[in-house]
């Protein structure tokens, strides 16, 4: 499977604790061992679509420090384009930090944007070839609104498909929207787009947000799966049983997996079975890049899940 995906994001260092749980409000606990791995959704998300074959470009920005240099080179061996990332002086590279319950893998993140934020729509600009030559734009919301709407706009003008990830959660503007052939969020990022709850029933949240102005939406559930829906029809995809580690990236190598099946010419349905396979797997293991599944072993938990449901079928 071969297609063109530039990604548009942020590139992060995760500073990672693994805790007996997640503290609350204004409570100090002893945590278990320290990591560091590289991250961010931009990041995160490009590296997910590479392994899933897909010929991927960066568009970004990383501090001139050691975690700058350490990000570049390893979105290089990857085998991500890294012409298009800028290191910035005077400004770190951006971090991410990390709780992980170890019991459920759930974690919490706090993220210091640092050069992300100095992402600007002239630095979209001056590489637009590299936006415009790509089958899928793959966008999220840790760079500035204006620097996604600059790529979203130069996407669209040169026919290309567009997939917006609206993670983190904020309000994104309507026009912006509007502009995404898929939307992707989770269901608290829809929830928020839609003035509902989180624990509205994911397949109402999709149908939802659909009226927003994308072409499809996708809400994801976590080990639930994925709910997608378009004008034609709403349906749930399912996810695949794992014990579940560390569930940061998970929903990074949701998007890469779904970016690349697009880019593939791949129908939306089945970048979506993808994409939940591919987060699922993600959960199984710590950290976020470390964790992001290859596309063999996508395929082949692909088969598996297919040749049982043939099998529960009458």
């Amino acid at each position: 499977m071969s297609g063109t995906v530039c990604v548009v994001g942020s590139i992060n260092m995760d500073l990672v604790v693994r805790t007996p749980r997640l503290p609350a409000p204004g409570e100090t606990i002893l945590g278990g061992p320290f990591e560091t791995f590289p991250g961010g959704k931009g990041a995160n998300q490009a590296v997910a679509a590479a392994r899933m074959g897909a010929r991927v470009s960066m568009v970004g920005r990383i501090g001139a420090d050691d975690y700058g240099q350490t990000l570049r080179a390893l979105l290089v061996r990857e085998g991500v384009d890294a012409t298009a990332i800028r290191a910035t002086a005077g400004t770190a590279t951006g971090v991410g930090v990390i709780l992980v319950d170890e019991r459920t893998g759930e974690n919490t993140i706090v993220v210091a944007p640092g050069a992300n934020a100095r992402l600007t729509p002239d630095d979209v600009e001056t590489v637009a070839g590299l936006v415009r030559s790509a089958a899928v734009l793959l966008v999220q919301l840790e760079t500035p609104f204006g620097t996604v709407a600059t790529a979203i706009r130069i996407a669209r003008s040169a026919g290309r498909r567009v997939v917006l990830n609206a993670a983190p959660a904020a309000a994104v503007p309507e026009e912006m929207l509007r502009q995404a052939d898929l939307l992707i969020a989770n269901r608290g990022e829809a929830a928020l787009l839609t003035d509902g709850a989180e624990d509205d029933d994911p397949q109402a949240l999709a149908r939802e947000a659909l009226r927003l102005g994308s072409a499809a939406v996708v809400v994801t559930a976590g080990p639930d799966g994925a709910c997608l829906a378009t004008s034609e029809a709403s349906l749930r995809v399912p996810s695949i049983p794992v014990r579940a580690v560390d569930s940061t990236a998970a929903g990074d190598a949701f998007c890469g997996a779904v970016a690349a099946w697009m880019a593939a010419g791949r129908p939306t349905e089945e970048a979506v079975r993808a994409g939940c396979v591919a987060g699922a797997l993600a959960a199984t293991r710590a950290g976020a890049i470390p964790s992001l599944p290859t596309r063999a072993e996508v395929e082949e938990r692909l088969c598996v899940a297919q040749a049982a449901d043939g099998e529960a079928r009458p």
